[in-house]
């Protein structure tokens, strides 16, 4: 008998219940019935949960309906309604942003490469010199709304206003201030001046910083620079020795002028204090005179010769060089002599 691979088949399926097969029709009946409400419902529900967003930490949730702004939503979970109803943008409020002016980073290196844009750093100074000023600047967003729908390009934006502040700036800065000491005061007035013009925009943008990086006349009379700037320190360096010296001096000569003028006050005042004891030692001796004349003259004249004879010097003279007349104001000629006539075994 040959083989009948059909029936052979056939015989092989498992038969199934007719209570089964009833069930299994009306499950395919049911089906064929709700299988495009029910898929609707399901992408209804997809829709519906598109809707559910989270904002991070850092950022804030602008939502716009029909691309009108509605609402502004901190970090967290949250919910909108789905597209193209309402639509969410989360921009970085913490985030710092950076714009590089006059020039550019080619490699972040190490070592840095960074291309010089001379259309951008070459700047008139207040006293009509040119310098190039390299520089950057910070900001971040302090209004979301302000600065998603209130200008087109911030970056742009941001860069022409904080080149045409700087020049500003530079312009009315003497280029000596400009290279050296100045530095500082230029980058808080750029701040200063950046930010009212970005408020005046309604930019929503809050400027953190404004740094120079580089600034140095053009390449052409840099060398004459140079020399002007050694020249300055040079000057400078014999002004503060001279400084120095002075700071020396004075309060010496100051101190040995105070020294004169007390000792001459200290001379006027003993001089003056003597005449006076002179003058009362007089009159007293003057009432004394009065009163006793006599006794007053012999007092004077025997204080006058104390004071004479107490500084002259005393010569005894032996009886046999009586005669002689000896040179009293010699001292040293009439030593010999005394010795030579001197008497044996006598003074």
């Amino acid at each position: 008998m040959p083989w009948d691979w059909e029936e052979y088949q056939r015989e092989k399926e498992v038969k199934i219940p007719p209570s089964l097969k009833r069930w299994e029709e009306k499950w395919k009946s049911i089906k064929n019935k709700i299988g495009f409400p029910l898929v609707l419902v399901f992408f209804i529900i997809l829709w519906l949960a598109s809707g559910i967003y989270i904002v991070s930490p850092d950022e804030v949730g602008v939502v716009k309906r029909f691309g009108t702004m509605v609402r502004i939503t901190p970090p967290g979970p949250h919910y909108h309604l789905p597209y193209p109803i309402e639509t969410v943008i989360k921009p970085k409020i913490t985030e710092v942003r950076r714009l590089e002016i006059g020039f550019r980073t080619i490699s972040p290196g190490p070592p840095a490469q960074y291309r010089t844009i001379p259309e951008e750093s070459l700047m008139l100074t207040g006293d009509e010199n040119i310098v190039s000023v390299e520089f950057i600047v910070q900001y971040k967003i302090k209004d979301p709304a302000a600065y998603l729908f209130n200008v087109k390009d911030i970056p742009k934006t941001v860069k022409d206003a904080a080149e045409a502040s700087m020049r500003e700036i530079v312009g009315r800065t003497p280029i000596d201030e400009i290279l050296t000491t100045g530095k500082f005061k230029i980058q808080q007035q750029t701040k200063s001046l950046l930010q009212s013009i970005l408020d005046k925009y309604r930019c929503g943008i809050a400027v953190v910083a404004v740094q120079l990086q580089n600034v140095h006349p053009p390449k052409a009379v840099i060398d004459a620079f140079k020399d002007v700037a050694s020249a300055k320190e040079d000057m400078n360096k014999y002004i503060n020795e001279a400084e120095a010296y002075r700071n020396d001096i004075l309060p010496k000569a100051k101190g040995k002028a105070a020294q004169i003028v007390n000792e001459a006050m200290a001379y006027k005042e003993t001089k003056i204090k003597m005449a006076q004891g002179e003058m009362e030692r007089f009159l007293s001796r003057l009432k004394a005179y009065e009163m006793a004349p006599k006794v007053t003259r012999e007092r004077v004249y025997l204080e006058t010769m104390q004071e004479i004879l107490a500084k002259t010097k005393e010569f005894i003279v032996p009886e046999n060089v009586e005669k002689i007349i000896l040179p009293l104001n010699r001292e040293e000629k009439i030593s010999p002599l005394l010795r030579n006539t001197q008497p044996e075994g006598g003074k």
